[in-house]
């Protein structure tokens, strides 16, 4: 039961988080990262390309859709660092993967994916 509540939390959280961009720490992230690319990668240039990354997501967070920001702010939050890159492609994918499939054209059509006849490849 408790972990039924917490769950439901989490789901709470994530749906509200999705409303603006979220505030991640990126430092731990990128020390992290620096220290293991080095010398090539750089805590600067980690945190260059974060804060992109965050201006990034700004610009085009309103055109996510509600439930692919809450998938890949859960998935990004997995981890336990989560990272504006992290994020910026899962939600990049999400909705590049949906462009290709048609949009939701075939979903509001009235057929399951799985009852369409083939068509070549779903992406």
């Amino acid at each position: 039961m408790f972990q039924l509540i917490r769950t439901a939390a989490f789901v709470t959280t994530m749906v509200a988080a999705a409303d603006k961009v979220p505030d991640f720490n990126v430092e731990a992230s990128c020390r992290d990262a620096a220290s293991r690319a080095a010398p090539v990668g750089t805590f600067d240039a980690c945190m260059r390309k974060e804060r992109e990354a965050r201006a990034q997501l700004a610009g085009q967070w309103a055109e996510f859709t509600s439930g692919d920001k809450s998938h890949c702010l859960g998935l990004s939050s997995l981890g336990g660092m989560p990272t504006y890159t992290e994020l910026l492609t899962c939600l990049e994918l999400a909705r590049d993967a949906r462009n290709l499939r048609g949009g939701d054209k075939r979903r509001t059509s009235g057929q399951d994916a799985r009852e369409r006849p083939a068509e070549g490849p779903p992406y």
